[in-house]
């Protein structure tokens, strides 16, 4: 009579342990995948934005169109990207490396443009085109804390994935590894700021 509820609980014990770590595993999936979301929230608002941006200064910033276009030319591309990444929370490096391209060309042209905006004295007084600048520069800030979150998010999951015994676990129901967002080529050289025109 002892012999069954001791054989019962041997077998029981397992089986709870297994479904406790496949629900810590997908609770953590589940954290990366809405701290991508946020990422993704966060650059439609910069998306948005940028065309707001660019009709606020086109008039007074008219002979610099090249600028002006290489802006558009990155929210489309980085538009572009975000679609690709939209599957990039299941181990697509690919998706969200486009991304971060994409979104590393659009800082670049965005940081060129503001660059221009300062030479125009009527620019930097017109508080539409200010209050634009503003907002991207708020928006720019919740993407470095979105990506912030969701690499902390990607870093619990990943070290479940692969610690003893949980890569069993996650073996077994098909958990993988998610990609970090990392900075592109270009968001890491160093910017080179002149004083020289400064008086």
């Amino acid at each position: 009579m002892v012999v069954l509820p001791v054989v019962v609980i041997l077998l029981l014990v397992p089986v709870i342990w297994l479904v406790m770590v496949y629900n810590r595993l997908a609770r953590l999936r589940v954290r990366c995948e809405n701290a991508y979301s946020q990422i993704d929230v966060q650059l439609k608002r910069r998306f948005d934005l940028v065309p707001n941006l660019v009709e606020a200064v086109k008039g007074f910033m008219a002979h610099e169109r090249q600028t002006l276009e290489a802006v558009i030319k990155a929210r489309a591309a980085a538009i572009d990207g975000l679609g690709r990444a939209q599957g990039a929370t299941h181990g697509g490096v690919a998706g969200l490396g486009a991304l971060a391209a994409a979104s590393g060309q659009l800082d670049l042209a965005l940081g060129r443009l503001f660059g221009v905006m300062e030479r125009y004295p009527d620019l930097k007084a017109n508080q539409n085109a200010l209050q634009l600048q503003e907002e991207l520069v708020h928006t720019e800030n919740r993407i470095a804390f979105a990506r912030q979150g969701y690499n902390d998010s990607v870093q619990a999951l990943n070290t479940e994935i692969v610690s003893f015994p949980m890569n069993l676990v996650a073996g077994l129901f098909a958990f993988r590894q998610m990609p970090m967002f990392e900075a592109t080529t270009q968001e890491r050289e160093v910017v080179a700021v002149s004083m020289g025109d400064a008086r």
